[in-house]
C-alpha cells in the first residue's frame, strides 16, 4: 500500500507488428559492431523489452523509431506500440528512453535536457555523468566484448545502475537500477529487436500537474480538501487531455474512502467510493481538459489509503 510511486512503471505494451532480425551496428573487427560510434536508426526499428518493478511482475513494451530529423536533424523520435501504454508513461514518467534521442550518444532527455547515458566511443575505463530518474549518476565502462559494452553509474546517495549497450542490435540490452538497499527499483532487459515495424505508434508528451497520497492508519473519519491550477503545457500549449493513476486499498471493518475531483464549473471530472476491503491498484484513465482551478475532496475511515497522479498530455501518432 505504501511502496513507492516514484518505481511504477508503464508498462504492458501492444505487441502488434512483425517480428524480424536487426542488424543495426556498424561493422568492426571480426564483424563485430563498432562501439566506436553509436548505431544508425531507421524508421520502424524497433526494440521488446520486458520491464519488472517491485510493484508490477514482468511485461512488456515496444519502443519504435517514428522519426530520424527530430530536433532540427539532430535526434530520433521514439514512441511504444500502444496508445495506453502512451498515456502510462506520461502519467508515471518511467521509462527514460521514449521520445528524442539524440544521434550523436542516443541521449535520452529528461527534463528538456539531452542526458548522455551512453557516451561513444564506448572503451573500457571511460568516464562520464549524467542524470536519470532525477538522480545524479557517475558513469564508467568497466568492459567491452562481443559487440557489447558494460557500464557501472553510482550515485552520492548510494545507489548504483549498471547497463549494457547492445552494438548488435543497437540500443541497450540491459539497465538495472538498485536503490542503498540493493532493491532492485527497475530492470529493463532486451528480448527481441527489428526493423520491420508496421502499425500504429504513439508518445504522449507531457507534464505533471498533482501528485499526493493520503495514508489513514487506523484513525477515525477524516476529510481532506486540495485544489490545483491546469493551464497548459509550458512550451507546448494545450493539453488533449489529463491522464491520471490511481490506487486506493482498503483495509477491513470500517475502513472506507471516497474521492471527488471537480473543476471550476463544479462538474465532476473524476468520483470514487471504496467500502471495507476494496482495491483499485493501478487504474489509468483520462479527464477531459478545460483549463482553469480543480478542488479534490477526500474522505477516509479505518486503514484507507489513496493516491493519485495527474499528468497534462499531448499525443503524436504515427502510421508506419
Amino acid at each position: 500500500m505504501r511502496a513507492q510511486w516514484l518505481v511504477l512503471l508503464m508498462l504492458g505494451a501492444s505487441l502488434a507488428g512483425c517480428l524480424g532480425g536487426s542488424d543495426s551496428g556498424s561493422g568492426g573487427e571480426m564483424g563485430e559492431p563498432d562501439l566506436s560510434q553509436p548505431a544508425n536508426w531507421t524508421i520502424g526499428q524497433w526494440w521488446l523489452y520486458t520491464f519488472s518493478t517491485p510493484e508490477w511482475e514482468d511485461d512488456s513494451a515496444r519502443l519504435v523509431v517514428t522519426e530520424t530529423d527530430a530536433e532540427g536533424g539532430t535526434a530520433y523520435m521514439l514512441g511504444i506500440s500502444s496508445h495506453q501504454e502512451s498515456r502510462r508513461h506520461a502519467v508515471l514518467n518511467h521509462n527514460p528512453f521514449l521520445g528524442r534521442i539524440t544521434h550523436d550518444n542516443l541521449s535520452a532527455y529528461e527534463n528538456g535536457e539531452a542526458q548522455s547515458v551512453l557516451k561513444f566511443p564506448l572503451v573500457d575505463d571511460s568516464s562520464w555523468s549524467f542524470t536519470l530518474f532525477g538522480i545524479d549518476w557517475s558513469t564508467s565502462v568497466i568492459g567491452t566484448h562481443n559487440g557489447r559494452a558494460t557500464m557501472s553509474a553510482t550515485s552520492d546517495d548510494g545507489q548504483s545502475l549498471s547497463y549494457v549497450y547492445d552494438g548488435w542490435s543497437g540500443f541497450m540490452y540491459n539497465l538495472y537500477w538498485r536503490d542503498s538497499s540493493d532493491v532492485t527499483q527497475l530492470s529493463m532487459v532486451l528480448v527481441g529487436s527489428g526493423n520491420d515495424y508496421t502499425g500504429d505508434v504513439w508518445f504522449t508528451r507531457a507534464s505533471d500537474i498533482f501528485s499526493k497520497e493520503w495514508d489513514n492508519a487506523g484513525g477515525p473519519e477524516v476529510d481532506f480538501e486540495d485544489s490545483f491550477f491546469v493551464s497548459g503545457h509550458p512550451s507546448a500549449g494545450d493539453y488533449d487531455e489529463m491522464i491520471y493513476w490511481l490506487d486506493a486499498e482498503m483495509g477491513g471493518g470500517g475502513s472506507t474512502g471516497s474521492l471527488t475531483l471537480r473543476d471550476h464549473t463544479s462538474s465532476s471530472a473524476l468520483t470514487r467510493q471504496w467500502g471495507a476491503g476494496a482495491q483499485e491498484n493501478g487504474n489509468l484513465g483520462t479527464i477531459p481538459y478545460p483549463s482553469g482551478e480543480y478542488t479534490l475532496t477526500i474522505t477516509q475511515s479505518g486503514n484507507s489509503y489513496i493516491r493519485l497522479i495527474v499528468a497534462g498530455g499531448i499525443t503524436t501518432s504515427w502510421n508506419l
